[in-house]
C-alpha cells in the first residue's frame, strides 16, 4: 500500500510531513506521549505542533521536563495551546487518573490523534510494576493501550461524520517485530528460555550482536523484554483497527521510528552499549536525527492514503499498512508479529491485567 509522499524516507524530518499534510493538522487535537525534550516525545510533538493544531496534548512522568517541552514548543509556535498531562503509564491508576483529567475537559471534546511514544528499554534486571506486570510490557503497551482506551470517547467524537482513517491511535514501536514474537506461555519471564516453546524463545543471534549472551539458561534479558512490549505495540494498533475501523473509522498503526540517540537506552549495561556502537560503527545502521526519528508516526498519522479495508479469516492480513519504518509501509515484519489472531489474544490478555473489558 503506498503512501503519498514517494519520496520521503528516512532523512526526512517531522516538519516536511507536517508541512505537506498541514490541512490535516489545523485545528485538530492531538496526544502525545513522552514530555522529554531529549527524546522522540517532544520531536513528535513539535512536528505536530508546526502544522498548526487547536489542542496539543502532552504527556508525561515529570513536570519540569514536560514543562521544558512546552516552553520550546510555545517559543516556536505560540498560538498552539500545549496542555501538559502528567501520568505515569507504569501505573494504572495513574493512567486512569490522567484519563479522567482529559475526558473532564470541556473546552477540548474531541482528539483526533493519539501518537504513543513514551517508553522503557533495556531494564537490567525483571521488574514487576505496580500492577504485577513486567515493567517494560507494564509501561509500553499496557499504560498506552489503557489511555486510548479510556480516552475513547473524545476519539469516537472526533470520528462522527469524518472519512474512515481520519482519526488515528499510533504506536511507536521499534524494529523488534522483524525478530521477535509474543511470549504467551511467560508474559512476566519466569521460566529459563531453553524451556519455552521455540517459537517464544528469544533471537539468541540478534541478542548476541547486542551484547547479550547465555541467555538459554536464564529467563529475562533486558533487551528481550523491550522486544516483546515492542510486538505488543504493533499487534496492539491492528486490535485498534479490527474493534474501531470497520464502526467509527478510527486506525491504528505501528511505526518503526529508526534508531535515535536518546535517553532511552540509559539502562543498558555498558557491554551492550558497547555491541551497539560497534554495529554503529560497522555500518549496520545510521542513526537518525530526532526530527527523522519523528517522521514515520506523521506519516501514519496523517497520510489520507494509508487506508485499510477489513477482509475476512483470522489470520488474513486485514492489518496490512499496520506497520511502517522510513516514512513507507513495510510488510518485512515477523507473521506473528502483524497476526490478527496474535493482536485478538492479546486484546483479551489486556484486558485481563486491566480487570475490564472494552467495547464501543
Amino acid at each position: 500500500m503506498p503512501t503519498t509522499y514517494a519520496e520521503f524516507n528516512d532523512k526526512t524530518e517531522a516538519v516536511e510531513v507536517a508541512k505537506a499534510f498541514k490541512s490535516r493538522i489545523q485545528g485538530k487535537t492531538a496526544l502525545v506521549t513522552g514530555g522529554n525534550i531529549k527524546g522522540l516525545g517532544f520531536s513528535h510533538a513539535y512536528g505536530l505542533a508546526s502544522g498548526g493544531p487547536a489542542h496539543l496534548i502532552l504527556a508525561g512522568r515529570t513536570s519540569s521536563k514536560m514543562a521544558e517541552c512546552i516552553a520550546a514548543i510555545n517559543a516556536g509556535f505560540p498560538d498552539v495551546d500545549v496542555r501538559p498531562l502528567e501520568v505515569d503509564l507504569s501505573s494504572q491508576k495513574s493512567v486512569r487518573a490522567a484519563a479522567a483529567i482529559v475526558l473532564g475537559w470541556s473546552d477540548i471534546p474531541t482528539i483526533d490523534y493519539i501518537v504513543n511514544v513514551a517508553g522503557v528499554m533495556g531494564i537490567p534486571k525483571r521488574t514487576l510494576s505496580v500492577d504485577g506486570i513486567e515493567i517494560q510490557m507494564g509501561t509500553n503497551h499496557v499504560g498506552h493501550w489503557l489511555l486510548a482506551c479510556l480516552l475513547m470517547p473524545k476519539l469516537i467524537a472526533a470520528a462522527d461524520g469524518k472519512p474512515k482513517g481520519s482519526v488515528r491511535i499510533v504506536n511507536v514501536s521499534s524494529g523488534s517485530p522483524f525478530i521477535a514474537t509474543m511470549r504467551w506461555s511467560d508474559m512476566n519471564f519466569d521460566k529459563v528460555n531453553k524451556t519455552l516453546p521455540a517459537v517464544e524463545q528469544p533471537n539468541y543471534q540478534f541478542m548476541a550482536r547486542w551484547g547479550y549472551t547465555g541467555l538459554e539458561d536464564v529467563p529475562y534479558a533486558g533487551i528481550d523484554g523491550y522486544n516483546r512490549s515492542k510486538v505488543a505495540n504493533v499487534l496492539c494498533g491492528i486490535g485498534f483497527t479490527n474493534a474501531l475501523y470497520e464502526k467509527y473509522g478510527i486506525l491504528g498503526l505501528a511505526v518503526h521510528p529508526g534508531v535515535i540517540k536518546t535517553e532511552l537506552g540509559r539502562d543498558f549495561p555498558p557491554e551492550v552499549t558497547a555491541s551497539v556502537e560497534h554495529m554503529a560503527a560497522s555500518g549496520d545502521f545510521t542513526y537518525k536525527t530526532l526530527g527523522a526519528g519523528a517522521s514515520t508516526a506523521l506519516v501514519a498519522a496523517l497520510d489520507p492514503k494509508i487506508i485499510v479495508e477489513p477482509h475476512g479469516g483470522p489470520d488474513n492480513k486485514e492489518n496490512y499498512g499496520a506497520f511502517m519504518m522510513d516514512c513507507q509501509v513495510t510488510d518485512k515484519t515477523q507473521p506473528l508479529a502483524v497476526a490478527t489472531s496474535e493482536a485478538n489474544k492479546l486484546w483479551t490478555w489486556s484486558e485481563e491485567q486491566v480487570k475490564e473489558k472494552f467495547s464501543w
